[in-house]
């Protein structure tokens, strides 16, 4: 084993990222239906985004945060799939050490950012059905964009001690990663030294970052379903169920893998690995494909657009 030396630990010069184990003999078969979701996820969200920027009457904060909602969607699908496909298919299982870092600091960011952007449209879902005449004068550009600087910045500060403590610390001779990308507490299983304190910061952000999100999330759509049940016309009543119901898949989708894959790492010595590892792929994944689906698609005035620019595109051709 290659060891690089640092100002105060010695670190290895690359990692092995293993993939899928135990399901070895059909990863190249697998990374086909993880290359469809990654190439959905990627045409989805620059599409949502180009429609967004292209049409000023979408400039308005639900759309604002979709934007900001895509923007990380490629950045954290894209800060895994690569890698992981060259994994299933080139067998390119060496990891640079830095490039891991990189890789870990950018998924726990990221993920952060989605939990907060998420939570963001909830309060605006919130304060357009529950304050529908003040909406405009609540949420302002400015404040959107605070919200935005705030939940990134939460993202960046709270995930920076990770790659910090983890670069300071020894390495034991064992370098091999059983997982498709480099993730925190992966990462802390190679160390030969005590890293209670690593364990402890990584419960602390989770509960402070997704518990906090999870509250203000489940607190906006309680009142918001007060608010809807309250609507005199039952057509309406179904199209908002539906547009909640679509909502709150899309936040599940992130939430329930995300959570059982952090547990697991922690409390779950008996999940099967290969349960565990599908899983934290699928919370990268999955996620990022859905939302432009249902946020964008699902959305009348992006789908109202996104069909007038190709039908347009369509006669300037011909």
């Amino acid at each position: 084993m290659v060891l690089a030396s640092g100002n105060s630990s010695s670190y290895p010069a690359f990692f092995i990222l293993l993939g899928i184990p135990g399901l070895e003999s059909f990863q190249f078969w697998i990374a086909f239906p993880f290359c469809a979701m990654y190439a959905v996820a990627i045409v989805g969200n620059i599409t949502l985004l180009h429609v967004i920027r292209i049409d000023h009457t979408l400039h308005e904060p639900m759309y604002l945060f979709l934007a900001m909602l895509a923007i990380t969607d490629l950045v954290l699908s894209s800060s895994t799939q690569p890698k992981m496909l060259a994994i299933f298919w080139f067998h390119a299982h060496e990891i640079e050490y830095h490039a891991c870092l990189i890789q870990v600091f950018f998924i726990h960011a990221f993920s952060s950012v989605e939990s907060g952007v998420l939570m963001a449209m909830a309060l605006d879902r919130y304060v357009a059905i529950c304050f529908p005449l003040r909406h405009s004068s609540i949420l302002t550009p400015t404040v959107v964009i605070r919200l935005g600087a705030v939940v990134m910045l939460r993202g960046l500060l709270w995930v920076s001690p990770f790659c910090f403590m983890v670069s300071r610390m020894p390495f034991c001779q064992h370098q091999v990663i059983p997982q498709s990308y480099c993730e925190h507490m992966a990462v802390l299983t190679l160390m030969c030294a005590d890293t209670s304190i690593n364990r402890g910061y990584g419960l602390f952000v989770a509960f402070s970052v997704v518990g906090f999100d999870m509250i203000v999330i489940g607190i906006s759509y309680v009142m918001i379903l007060r608010a809807v049940l309250q609507l005199p016309s039952g057509e309406a009543r179904l199209k908002a169920f539906g547009t909640c119901a679509s909502h709150i898949c899309v936040i599940l989708a992130l939430y329930i893998p995300a959570l059982f894959s952090f547990l697991t790492h922690r409390f779950g010595h008996h999940v099967p690995r290969v349960v565990h590892i599908l899983f934290a792929n699928l919370y990268l994944l999955v996620p990022p494909m859905l939302n432009p689906i249902i946020y964008g698609v699902r959305t009348k005035q992006i789908r109202d657009r996104a069909v007038l620019k190709f039908v347009c595109s369509k006669g300037m051709r011909i």
